[in-house]
């Protein structure tokens, strides 16, 4: 039993220095040991491993690690069928070129929201927007949208989450969500990062369930809200063609 429970907790020091790499190419061991709060000789024992599996490597020259060529051969077997990351991205590079902005796709996963899919803003200024990326559920137009179109049983565990900042007032951010979901569609300015400004829209498939929030992403001082306020329309339709190829 005590070498089993060694095994699985081995297992999860091992995924976490993988998701240390969600955030950074490369990284230092000492880096690592940091991030993970863990000894730097039992990271350096667990980079050996997974170094040896190849699902990490590491520069020589610089005594870097980074993801190894392992991770291309699990990723080329990733089921595409029914991903809306996959089946959206013409529609999200049609919206793109239609409004000029960044385009994201966002989804809930437990108390934070992750982007699935992007399409980056062709204007030499812009908002990027790296895949993978996480943020917290309670803060931005496209945590509104996921948490207003919910089932209420979200709304009651963010709200109850050890995480909820005390400087956010629960009422106001309930208003929040009603407007959003009267409105439709949600917007957000210099919330959650200075400088940038978002508009979303809930997609919902053919059964009726929300699936993901599209988003649309930029500098605030070009995004404005009145801008945004009048793309919305053309975002919640882009929105509601999409859930149409979904199921």
């Amino acid at each position: 039993m005590e070498d089993n429970k060694l095994t699985v907790r081995a297992v999860e020091r091992a995924l976490d220095i993988m998701l240390c790499f969600t955030e950074s190419t490369e990284l230092t061991l000492t880096e690592i040991a940091s991030r993970v709060e863990l000894h730097k000789s039992t990271v350096h024992r667990l980079l050996a491993s997974l170094e040896g599996k190849g699902f990490i490597m590491r520069d020589a020259a610089t005594d870097k690690y980074r993801l190894g060529y392992r991770l291309w051969e699990l990723s080329a077997n990733l089921s595409q069928e029914g991903d809306p990351g996959i089946i959206l991205l013409p529609e999200m590079e049609r919206l793109r070129d239609l409004l000029g902005e960044t385009i994201s796709l966002y989804v809930q996963d437990g108390m934070e929201r992750i982007r699935i899919q992007a399409v980056q803003s062709n204007h030499a200024i812009r908002r990027v927007a790296p895949v993978g990326a996480r943020m917290p559920l309670y803060v931005g137009a496209s945590s509104k949208v996921l948490v207003a179109f919910a089932e209420p049983a979200v709304q009651q565990q963010l709200l109850a989450s050890a995480d909820w900042p005390a400087a956010l007032d629960q009422q106001a951010y309930l208003q929040q969500l009603s407007d959003t979901k009267r409105a439709g569609f949600a917007t957000s300015v210099e919330e959650r990062e200075p400088g940038a400004a978002a508009v979303s829209a809930p997609i919902i498939d053919r059964g009726g369930r929300l699936v993901a929030a599209l988003a649309v992403s930029g500098p605030a001082n070009r995004l404005t809200l009145e801008l945004m306020q009048e793309q919305a329309p053309l975002i919640m339709e882009a929105a509601r063609r999409m859930g149409t190829m979904l199921r």
